[in-house]
């Protein structure tokens, strides 16, 4: 057990959200008991996600997508009212953490990311330096934008959208999970020859063709399974706290 005061402390030293800019508010978004227990950590705070922490007994959870983002009306209704009801009515902690869970050198998503498909940054990129970029880790037969998307696919369950670029030999692999398409060109800057993020729109595949840097979307949701539950894990073993990662699917 843990006073909730002491979990706040503990997250905000951890990932130093003031050192952010983000979309929306990081840590306690919603406020429930004063004790902390038993944690759920998962993607994004759905209402299925809710529900299925309540079934497992959590009183507070952590997740990467919050409640509440730049933008909104603010108004409490519709779905968002369904959301914060029913964590109001479990007296439930709701913690999120956005950019501070993507950029965390260790336990955030880039991070989880690159270790489970083998590889490791030596140097950072793009806005708030996000991007991770490091030298491919692969056998030679993997290393072409083909081999490392049959890695990936194998990695997080899903075979990811690749646009091959002129399927050069692949010396430098750069990451950034999420909604980072918008990060292809900062990647190439940064001297890689593959651009692994989790969405693609329009322009990249253009790009990729141009400058023959393949670029390989792999699913918002996949490519961020992973930074949340790691925290969860140190925040567990911190404060000898039970600890659940619940993972709805979702195709995005």
């Amino acid at each position: 057990m843990a006073a909730r005061e002491r979990v706040d402390e503990y997250l905000q030293a951890l990932l130093q959200p003031d050192g952010f800019k983000d979309y929306g508010p990081n840590g306690l978004q919603v406020q429930g008991r004063v004790e902390v227990r038993r944690v759920a950590s998962g993607v994004t705070a759905s209402l299925a996600f809710i529900d299925a922490a309540i079934d497992a007994g959590a009183d507070t959870l952590l997740v990467h997508h919050g409640l509440f983002w730049r933008g909104q009306d603010g108004r409490l209704t519709g779905w968002l009212r369904e959301r914060v009801a029913r964590l109001l009515r479990h007296d439930i902690n709701l913690y999120a953490y956005h950019l501070p869970l993507d950029a965390h050198a260790e336990l955030g998503n880039n991070a989880q990311l690159g270790r489970r498909l083998g590889l490791a940054a030596d140097a950072r990129f793009g806005d708030q330096a996000l991007g991770f970029v490091g030298p491919w880790a692969g056998t030679a037969q993997q290393a072409t934008p083909a081999g490392l998307a049959d890695r990936i696919a194998q990695a997080l369950g899903r075979a990811p959208t690749l646009v091959p670029g002129d399927g050069r030999p692949l010396r430098r692999v750069a990451w950034c999970t999420g909604g980072a398409q918008g990060y292809f060109e900062a990647a190439i800057a940064a001297g890689a020859d593959a651009f692994i993020t989790g969405e693609i729109s329009e322009p990249q595949a253009h790009i990729a063709r141009e400058t023959g840097v393949a670029f390989l979307a792999c699913g918002h949701h996949a490519t961020e399974r992973y930074g949340a539950p790691a925290v969860a894990d140190a925040l567990a073993a911190e404060f000898g706290l039970a600890h659940q990662f619940i993972d709805i699917d979702n195709p995005a």
